[in-house]
């Protein structure tokens, strides 16, 4: 099973950019946009810089407006590692009894610390990222490049995301897939696809 980590395994709170923001008397909003801007976060998405140098980078276009306080207002908004759902978790362990469990995800070179962090090292079979593979989801050869890596057909495979376009890509691949929306949804298509 590929399983995607952020909206389904792993989440993030929603509050903390702005919290952040707040205490340093940042523009609500502003955090996100220089971090995500595409010409800046795709390349560490997809590994051509890596993610010491992405956050460099949001520090950078920060500083030109807002001065010294870029730097610690980014360090603080980039200190989390996210909250592991232990309800999700205990499907993935399940799952595990029956198939591997490989995490598929877009991510910045960060990726395998905030596993560490985060516990989850050993609670999955194997980990694919954007960075690794050097192109981002949903490009088809993401799907691609990470079947091959892990000896696998597309028929072969129950991938989960909480990203429409990532499913659809996936079913146009034919993939078995399931939009994730929450918990029992997904140990049913654990128990559907997993137990046949």
């Amino acid at each position: 099973m590929l399983l995607d980590l952020d909206g389904v395994l792993r989440h993030w709170d929603a509050s903390h950019a702005a919290t952040v923001e707040t205490t340093y008397g940042l523009p609500p909003g502003v955090l996100t946009r220089a971090a995500y801007d595409p010409a800046r976060f795709v390349p560490a998405l997809t590994g051509a810089v890596d993610d010491r140098t992405w956050r460099d980078s949001v520090v950078a276009a920060l500083a030109v407006e807002h001065g010294d306080v870029a730097r610690d207002a980014v360090t603080e908004w980039m200190l989390p590692a996210g909250r592991v759902d232990p309800d999700v978790l205990e499907v993935v362990r399940r799952a595990r009894t029956m198939a591997r469990v490989i995490l598929l995800t877009n991510a910045t070179s960060r990726l395998h610390d905030d596993l560490e962090r985060l516990g989850l090292v050993d609670e999955v079979d194997g980990v694919v990222s954007s960075a690794d593979l050097g192109l981002a989801k949903p490009d088809p050869d993401a799907f691609s490049r990470a079947a091959l890596r892990h000896h696998l057909m597309f028929s072969e495979i129950a991938y989960v995301d909480a990203s429409r376009q990532n499913i659809a890509t996936a079913e146009i691949l034919g993939i078995t897939s399931h939009l994730y929306e929450d918990v029992e949804g997904l140990s049913t298509f654990v128990d559907e696809v997993l137990t046949g």
